[in-house]
């Protein structure tokens, strides 16, 4: 059952927030714009009571910010001109005769009435029989009161605030907010929480277990950090609880089991900067970009490689999805065209891996050639190729992947198949290396940057993760964390969780 909910209700609620918090500028603006009048008094009793003691000059100006019959305010105004008379007010009775437009209305299309108020001013000496005929001044207020009483009502105080309360309350109750998240209510979405300090992760937290010779290819956690999505081999793409490590639930589609599906395995994923659309690329060379609230896929790019997909990440404003794959190429497509938009050649060997660099302006891309490639934006010009450093002059140590480095946006993180991980800049130089032991034979597979850059991670090809301390080069930790070969690795972008893949049926989900 839907509940229906009047447009005018809410903009009474929002006209109650202006007055509460003295915002009458706009409060005048939004009743005037909307003929639309709070009709509220703060003590319907007390508003009563004012007009059975004759209190006109509160209740005058109450009446003047509510909403009500002509025929109702007409009675009032009469009945108030009368008790003036009698009290021979008769400059505040004269005045509300002839200056307030309740009662010139009342002199249109009422004339006699009118003069009849008029005739009585101009009497010397006015009995009370003549003022109330059939009635007593008490009974005609009571009647008055009770008549008006009908048309105001009382809101609780802060109704805007209560109302966004109990919708929070059951959201965090359907399981929609996580525990200890921050809403942004004006997109309506959960905020993930920043950590106050950047510590390794070493604990094991939470562990997804895929279903039997299955396993995730690539995860990805949402900008705000409270879920992340998998790919797995079978070409099913999962949305999961960070706080959890259970499937979101609260997303019909993932409910229904109506999974996003590819029909190959997927190998890469993303989501938008804004968390709202997601990309994948699969094993068969194709895109697909799909809505994150309702599951739906909005635009496919069938075509996007000839082999598979290594890479994908949309541009700043998500309007473009640039990917990387086994076809040694990397590519840019527009969501609105569909097509590809740019077509950057150069690498020799795989693509593992390509991301924005300097604001949208460059790109990097990793490539099993041993090289990273720095390419303009604009113009697909190969700017500079950096080789990281080899074990021999001839060796050519696949690049897995490159990273932008928090502390500085000209540097960027190498990850290649050797046992160090390079902190370098744009010319190639390598400012630090985070090493494991000389006499190991130990590759790092996979690598990731902290939000904030305090630590980098590498993941060995001994199954081990290694934590390493940025400023200091120090190796902070040194753990085993799969039981199959080694995947992926990808840390969370605002909170102390790093999540590893493996070839085994599990993905597992590490903190301090």
């Amino acid at each position: 059952m839907t509940l229906q909910i009047e447009a005018s209700d809410v903009i009474r609620i929002v006209l109650q927030f202006c007055q509460e918090n003295k915002l009458n500028r706009s409060f005048e603006v939004l009743q005037d714009e909307c003929q639309i009048t709070l009709n509220t008094v703060d003590n319907i009793d007390s508003f009563v009571s004012h007009i059975n003691n004759g209190r006109w000059d509160s209740v005058l100006l109450q009446v003047s910010k509510l909403q009500l019959p002509q025929k109702k305010l007409q009675d009032l105004y009469e009945h108030i001109i009368l008790e003036m008379t009698e009290l021979k007010e008769l400059d505040v009775a004269r005045t509300l005769l002839r200056q307030t437009h309740v009662m010139q209305t009342l002199r249109e299309k009422e004339e006699d009435r009118y003069l009849k108020l008029e005739n009585m001013m101009g009497r010397i000496y006015v009995d009370a029989s003549d003022l109330y005929p059939g009635s007593s001044k008490e009974k005609r207020r009571g009647e008055i009161a009770k008549e008006l009483a009908k048309e105001v009502s009382i809101i609780p105080p802060s109704r805007l605030m209560t109302v966004i309360g109990q919708a929070l309350k059951w959201q965090r109750y359907q399981g929609a907010l996580p525990p200890g998240a921050e809403i942004d209510l004006l997109r309506g979405v959960a905020v993930g929480k920043v950590e106050e300090e950047e510590k390794c992760s070493s604990v094991l937290a939470n562990t997804i277990k895929f279903g039997k010779d299955c396993h995730a290819e690539c995860v990805s956690f949402s900008p705000d950090g409270l879920v992340m999505i998998t790919g797995t081999i079978d070409g099913f793409l999962e949305i999961w609880d960070t706080a959890t490590a259970k499937l979101k639930k609260d997303l019909p589609y993932q409910a229904k089991e109506q999974f996003m599906l590819h029909d190959s395995p997927v190998l890469s994923v993303s989501f938008s900067r804004d968390g709202e659309l997601i990309c994948s690329g699969d094993q068969k060379g194709r895109i697909k970009v799909w809505r994150y609230r309702s599951g739906k896929c909005i635009r496919q790019f069938p075509n996007a490689h000839t082999h598979g997909v290594t890479s994908v990440v949309f541009s700043r404003d998500s309007g473009q999805v640039l990917s990387g794959s086994f076809d040694a190429v990397v590519r840019i497509h527009g969501l609105k065209s569909g097509r590809v938009l740019k077509e950057l050649r150069g690498h020799t060997s795989y693509v593992n891996h390509a991301i924005y660099f300097n604001n949208g302006q460059q790109i990097l891309s990793a490539s099993s050639d041993g090289t990273v490639k720095i390419w303009d934006a604009k113009t697909t010009e190969c700017v500079r190729t950096v080789r990281p450093p080899q074990k021999y002059a001839a060796d050519e140590a696949a690049v897995m992947s490159v990273h932008l480095f928090p502390k500085n946006i000209d540097y960027f993180m190498v990850c290649n198949k050797s046992r160090s991980i390079y902190l370098m800049t744009q010319e190639g130089q390598v400012l630090k290396s985070f090493d494991v032991d000389k006499d190991s034979d130990v590759e790092f597979v996979a690598a990731c940057v902290s939000p904030r850059g305090d630590y980098v991670y590498g993941l060995g090809s001994d199954k081990k993760l290694y934590g390493f301390q940025t400023e200091q080069r120090r190796l902070e930790e040194c753990f085993t964390v799969s039981e199959g070969n080694p995947i992926g690795l990808v840390h969370n972008p605002l909170q102390n969780i790093v999540c590893t893949l493996e070839e085994s049926s599990a993905l597992k989900l590490w903190v301090p």
